[in-house]
């Protein structure tokens, strides 16, 4: 297979991981050759003021699983986010990294830092938002709130 980067990266919190969660890392694993994958720590999640369902080791087991079944053979580390932007300030083999809307802006703030210390900025490969059956965004704060479930599928509320 032909990779257009060799190396791309994608972070967020994967609480609930969903079917938004899975277009971003088949579009990443898609782009790159190797992967490299932030998970949010617990503390990092708290400090952004969002509420968890799963402990760090829950949601990176849940994404090992997606993984594993879906990109066999496939290299990928992941790392713990303590910030907002992990290694990819740093690393000068990143060559790319997937965001969706939400988190654009993050992405156009590490390119920032990485021109001050001189590294390439990175390729933002930016993904559609993934839409629930309703029309709105999937999201874990959804999922948590039981609106819909993983798959996007609304919920019915128990009268």
């Amino acid at each position: 297979m032909n990779f257009k980067y060799k190396r791309v990266a994608v972070g967020g919190t994967f609480d609930h991981f969903h079917i938004g969660h899975k277009a971003l890392l088949r579009t990443t694993f898609e782009s790159g050759e190797s992967v490299m994958i932030g998970v949010s720590s617990d503390g990092f999640a708290k400090k952004l003021g969002k509420g968890l369902d799963q402990k760090f080791d829950v949601r990176v087991e849940r994404l090992k699983n997606f993984l594993n079944s879906s990109f066999p053979n496939r290299r990928y580390e992941i790392n713990s986010l303590e910030d907002h932007f992990g290694p990819v300030i740093i690393d000068r083999d990143i060559d790319a990294i997937v965001v969706s809307e939400e988190t654009l802006s993050k992405a156009k703030e590490a390119n920032e830092l990485r021109k001050a210390k001189r590294l390439k900025p990175l390729k933002i490969i930016l993904i559609d938002t993934v839409l629930a059956d309703d029309g709105l965004p999937v999201s874990s704060t959804r999922i948590r709130n039981k609106e819909i479930d993983e798959e996007g599928h609304k919920i019915k509320q128990k009268a």
